[in-house]
């Protein structure tokens, strides 16, 4: 908060403000003492009195104030410089450290290093130097695609944080830089140790706060990630990045009615970090679950029309552009037809294996962990996750695995499951979209009773037993269970038809 600072008050107006006028003081002088003399003596006693020379100082009393002087006059430097990238120790190689920097720049990383690496061996102990090698190393690491470079790198970057006198900018840098390439190697944890020693050493920093934030809700703790986005919001009550990840925690916590306002006042800042396509994801979602769907359905629409959703209905976030888009798909347009062959020809076999793992002893099913029920009981029994096979769930369906085994297009799919999946009587999914339009979902019926249904966009189906309804899970869609027995399926996810082996390679799992 600004403070409001007042405004200087003229002489005149003070003494207005204490009864007086700003002559109020100025006696009036009679005539006669106005041409009347003051005595020479009196005069002279004066002017010996005003001139009369103050005391000399003792000798240690001048040694002190200029001590103090100096300090205050080193210190006043050492501020400024620290308040930037170079301390007094870079000072003196400062044209030296923005050549280097330059040539991270120029991309030339290599020369870069070295250059570094030799300004290191007369002045070990500078920040910039430090900070400029690890950067280097970062780059290499980058373009060779080498782990073990990363690793030097994140090292490098703990000598920065070791450097005396470190300006904070740079150890703000180093330290962040740090914590982003353990999150890459999947080091969560020590990624939020290195953030939270830096908020230790500058205590309240947004920055800092926001990428402690961030790394907590990565890691799935919620609960830890909470408070700090309420803090920073404390601080500035307008931030717009706390605004929109405080929104999705409360969100996630079905608290609907406290998120929208969140996640609504977040997007409008168009802040750094707010504009994607998860926070309109979640404030729609939020609006449709208390009701207000056509207020969603403008949320999604104004989204698609910014180029976060493909369309209103289509809503995923990993997408490849370019790929045909329709809610329902037949097996030979989804370009899978022996396989769905092989599916349905099995189709019992796959069943009582099914069925065999429901029994609670087993501990095969799991409950859906993803919020997506609005009532009832859904669990599911996963083969395949990823384009990895579960071993230990094979070996309790060795012949549905044995037969997914000869399904390439599934078992090869890094952005896609095969799964048994149970659905009790009284259940409601919500309306939801798939995280990609890269994979086709198709469900063998097993085990199918009356009073079930699945809604994909605006159309709506029914499983049979024993046979495969494909689709697109990219749209939304939605599935009601008024039967009163359960419904048993396999799902299955298959490539999109569309997409080049070298597009399937070069994709990263979800």
């Amino acid at each position: 908060m600004e403070k409001t600072v007042p405004k200087p008050i003229k002489e005149s107006e003070s003494k207005k403000s204490e009864g007086q006028t700003p002559d109020a003081k100025k006696e009036k002088v009679p005539e006669s003492k106005k041409e009347k003399k003051p005595e020479p003596k009196k005069e002279k006693e004066t002017e010996l009195k005003k001139e009369k020379a103050p005391e000399p100082k003792k000798e240690d009393q001048l040694v002190a104030e200029e001590e103090n002087k100096k300090k205050r006059k080193k210190n006043s430097k050492e501020e400024i410089l620290l308040v930037g990238r170079t301390n007094t120790y870079d000072k003196a190689i400062e044209k030296e450290l923005d050549l280097c920097e330059d040539l991270i720049v120029q991309k030339k990383y290599e020369s870069a290093l070295r250059r570094f690496e030799k300004l290191l061996t007369t002045h070990p102990a500078s920040p910039r130097a430090r900070l400029g090698r690890a950067n280097a190393l970062y780059y290499i690491a980058d373009e060779q695609r080498s782990n073990d470079l990363l690793k030097s790198c994140i090292s490098a970057y703990d000598e920065v944080a070791k450097a005396p006198n470190c300006p904070n900018e740079v150890l703000k840098e180093a330290m962040i830089a740090q914590a982003d390439r353990l999150r890459f190697l999947g080091n969560s944890m020590k990624s939020i140790s290195v953030l939270e020693d830096l908020n230790k050493r500058i205590p309240n920093d947004i920055t800092v706060l926001r990428e402690l934030g961030v790394t907590y809700l990565i890691k799935g703790n919620n609960n830890a990630a909470k408070p700090i986005f309420q803090k920073i919001l404390e601080v500035v009550p307008s931030d717009g990045h706390a605004k929109v990840h405080l929104g999705f925690i409360l969100k996630s916590e079905t608290k609907y009615e406290e998120s929208i306002p969140l996640l609504t006042e977040g997007i409008a800042t168009e802040e750094e970090g707010t504009k994607e396509g998860k926070y309109y994801f979640h404030l729609g979602d939020a609006l449709y679950r208390l009701g207000r769907v056509e207020q969603a359905y403008e949320v999604y629409s104004s989204a698609a029309k910014k180029g976060f959703f493909l369309s209103k209905w289509q809503r995923s976030l990993y997408n490849v552009d370019s790929l045909t888009a329709k809610p329902w798909w037949t097996p030979d347009s989804a370009k899978v037809a022996k396989f769905i062959k092989l599916l349905e020809d099995n189709w019992q076999v796959i069943r009582d294996e099914g069925v065999a793992n429901m029994d609670p002893k087993t501990g095969s099913f799991v409950p859906e962990v993803e919020n997506l029920r609005e009532s009832g009981d859904w669990k599911q029994f996963t083969l395949y996750t990823r384009g990895k096979r579960n071993d230990a769930n094979c070996k309790r369906a060795p012949k549905t695995c044995e037969i997914i085994d000869q399904i390439p297009m599934a078992t090869s799919n890094k952005r896609g499951q095969v799964k048994f999946s149970v659905l009790h009587p009284g259940t409601h999914i919500w309306a939801h979209c798939g995280p990609t339009n890269c994979r086709l979902r198709s469900h063998l019926g097993l085990v199918v009773p009356d009073g079930l249904r699945i809604r994909v966009k605006d159309q709506t189906r029914k499983w049979q037993e024993g046979k495969m309804l494909i689709f697109d899970d990219s749209f939304e869609h939605e599935v009601w269970h008024d039967g009163d027995s359960f419904r048993l399926i396999l799902i299955v996810d298959f490539w999109h038809p569309e997409l080049t082996e070298s597009q399937r390679r070069k994709l990263t799992a979800i």
